[in-house]
């Protein structure tokens, strides 16, 4: 079981990754293709990303002895270029610690030595081969990624907002629980408590994870859990797996089109005009999407003015493309 314990300043720093980590990602897929995590049905996935990999990527396994990943790998930023610089950035002291936990008394390859010494030539060696791994398993599916964490970020948003983080944290993993001031994790191996004591939590799905968190917990920074999320399998290329008709579903058809439609100023004529309703039944869809904090709406004398916020732009995505299409057919180391 995994025990997160947080304290009240905690609770105030949670925070929850703006768009996903590349690098995290790509560990959280490298990790499922070679522990065989997911089962039968991740077997065809699997198969096809470990036959793919580049010999450019090998490397990466020289840093897994064992399946012991260290901890230094972990790294939160928004592209490859910002994951390499904060990996870079990496304390000497952690990264001759986590090398010497994860080999041991076992000879390490050289340019693992090279590593454990501060040797900046040695630390082309890991960029090169997780940008190979990149190219061939997440570049393909990167803008699904992308969507699927949009998505996520906005029903955890949502969940906040109507029902608070209590709720929230435990909907990111059924069965957890959060108890005086705990979050726990059934069925988590190994069995770890991990006390915040005021340095918050950041949460960031992964789609490529199916089962159990996996926590970075760097000494002096925030801790960083990663989830799995999405629906159950990695993401393909052909497309989001989360369809608009799901979402439609939830927002309804035309309150739907609204959101996307206001991804520019409407006053609620045009908003009605272009979706063939009424002004108050425009004016009621704005309304709704106002209450909610997707949209707002701006009087300047007796003209109107509804626009969408960031909130509402996450819940919509890019779907411009969609709307007109939808339309037109309606019409040893040391």
């Amino acid at each position: 079981m995994l025990r997160v314990h947080f304290t009240a300043e905690d609770f105030a720093r949670i925070r929850f990754a703006p768009r996903p980590a590349p690098l995290q990602e790509l560990h959280a897929a490298l990790t499922t293709a070679v522990t065989q995590r997911g089962g039968p049905l991740f077997a065809p996935w699997r198969g096809r990303i470990l036959r793919s990999l580049p010999a450019a990527s090998g490397p990466l396994a020289d840093l897994v002895p064992a399946g012991r990943p260290p901890s230094f790998l972990d790294v939160l930023g928004d592209t490859m270029a910002d994951g390499f610089e904060q990996l870079r950035a990496t304390s000497p002291g952690l990264v001759r610690a986590e090398l010497e936990r994860v080999y041991g008394a076992v000879p390490p390859p050289r340019w693992i030595r090279g590593l454990h010494a501060g040797d900046e030539a040695a630390w082309r060696t890991p960029q090169r081969a997780q940008q190979a791994a990149f190219e061939t398993v997440l570049a393909p599916v990167w803008s699904v990624v992308q969507d699927l964490h949009r998505e996520e970020f906005t029903r955890y948003a949502l969940t906040v907002a109507e029902y608070g983080v209590a709720a929230a944290l435990t909907g990111l993993a059924p069965g957890s629980r959060l108890h005086e001031g705990v979050w726990e994790w059934p069925g988590a191996a190994p069995n770890r408590d991990v006390c915040l004591n005021g340095r918050g939590l950041v949460l960031l799905p992964t789609f490529h994870h199916p089962a159990g968190p996996l926590l970075q917990d760097t000494p002096g920074h925030s801790a960083a859990l990663a989830y799995p999320a999405g629906p159950g399998l990695p993401p393909t290329a052909g497309g989001a797996v989360v369809s608009s008709e799901a979402l439609a579903a939830i927002l309804g058809r035309t309150r739907l089109d609204a959101l996307r439609l206001l991804a520019k100023p409407h006053t609620t004529t045009s908003l009605a005009n272009a979706l063939h309703v009424s002004n108050a039944t425009a004016s009621s869809h704005a309304a709704a999407l106002r209450s909610a904090g997707m949209a707002t709406t701006t009087r300047a004398g007796r003209s109107v003015t509804h626009q969408r916020t960031a909130l509402g732009t996450l819940v919509a995505g890019a779907w411009p493309p969609y709307f007109t299409t939808r339309r037109s057919q309606r019409s040893p180391l040391r």
